[in-house]
């Protein structure tokens, strides 16, 4: 069988054409609101951490944001994650997900956990959340999404098991 040899890519060497971008560039308008909500376990695949990264977007597009994490998602809220000390990176990026919700929660997004599942669920306290991130009802979730669907926001929701 023939085989076509061609130069191994480098370092630096673009794969593909990033331009032209298709779409303008779009910033928040006077008042916009952008919810986003997860339902997901942290490190379970790239979408909790592709939501964080776009949350932080949205808040640097000048969107009022807010995070709703809820079920499996409160964990990515937890402080206490690390090894083998609080705050260690056990692995390279194992800290990740918290230092994207402390930029989120610096750069003037609102981050808000569920406390049913925090406690029923995971058995953490609020004191075992990130400074700054608020804790909300169970039955907070649900207003939540309607108070940011009656305002016109953009929603984005994820729910994965």
């Amino acid at each position: 069988m023939a085989r076509v040899k061609i130069q191994r890519p480098q370092p630096g060497d673009a794969i593909v054409n990033d331009n032209p971008k298709m779409y303008e560039d779009y910033k928040a308008r006077e008042g916009d609101k952008a919810l986003i909500t997860m339902h997901t376990v942290p490190f379970e695949g790239s979408v909790g951490l592709i939501n964080l990264l776009t949350c932080t977007r949205l808040v640097r597009k000048g969107y009022k944001v807010t995070l709703l994490l809820y079920g499996p998602g409160v964990l990515m809220a937890a402080e206490t994650r690390g090894y083998p000390n609080v705050g260690d990176d056990a692995f390279p990026g194992n800290q990740a997900i918290n230092n994207q919700i402390k930029t989120i929660l610096k750069e003037g997004g609102r981050v808000l956990a569920c406390r049913f599942a925090m406690a029923a669920l995971y058995g953490h306290r609020e004191e075992d959340m990130i400074e700054g991130v608020e804790i909300i009802h169970q039955l907070d979730v649900l207003d939540c999404l309607i108070e940011h669907q009656r305002s016109g926001a953009l929603i984005i929701q994820t729910w994965t098991v």
